[in-house]
């Protein structure tokens, strides 16, 4: 009797513990399938895959995909993404072409209209990746027509870079040169991973 009650409950036993080893295998798969998708569900994560010890990175904001806004825009200096500013800060940028910060940048009536169209449709505030989604907030320039360098995010992501770095950098001059500093800015890819200063070197705060 005393052998029939052992082997019960070692039967017992036994199947709770491979019951807890199954268990834990299971809520263990299911973790690793959460932090997967957790990490895949957006289009944008942070950041890819190291190849010859350079960090790799998708876009961060959608790179230009109009050839009007490239040829016209992009022909006197670096072709802002859409997804830099927000819908109501491109059109007022779009509505006084003829004072552009400084300059006459007026467009004939069908060229002005498919670039405004294209702006709008791909600015900040319409974006699905989320770098692009923080400059939603626009440009704080009062009267002055709207600069990306001043949004609130641009002007947080680089608060540390010292001003003799760019503004006193001949190979820079200005912060809204950015091409100079983000090697695949005309890609869209902004990550600090990938900077690198002229004259000063890589920048990775």
């Amino acid at each position: 009797m005393k052998k029939t009650i052992s082997i019960i409950a070692l039967g017992i036993v036994a199947t709770v513990f491979i019951s807890a080893v199954l268990s834990s295998s299971e809520w263990g798969e299911r973790d690793d399938d959460e932090r997967y998708e957790k990490y895949h569900e957006s289009e944008d994560h942070e950041y890819g895959s190291s190849r010859g010890g350079w960090l790799e990175s998708g876009a961060d904001v959608r790179a230009v995909g109009n050839e009007t806004y490239q040829g016209e825009c992009g022909g006197c200096h670096f072709a802002y993404q859409p997804g830099l500013l927000p819908g109501e800060d491109w059109e007022r940028i779009m509505t006084s072409l003829d004072e552009h910060y400084g300059d006459d940048a007026s467009l004939d009536e069908t060229e002005a209209y498919e670039i405004r169209v294209y702006l709008l449709e791909n600015a900040a505030d319409q974006a699905s990746l989320s770098r692009a989604r923080a400059f939603s907030a626009g440009s704080v320039t009062g009267a002055g027509l709207p600069r990306i360098t001043n949004t609130a995010y641009f002007r947080r992501e680089h608060t540390e870079i010292p001003a003799r770095f760019v503004r006193g950098n001949a190979d820079v001059g200005s912060f809204s040169n950015c091409q100079a500093c983000h090697l695949n800015a005309d890609a869209g890819i902004f990550n600090e991973h990938q900077v690198v200063i002229p004259g000063v070197g890589r920048w990775d705060d």
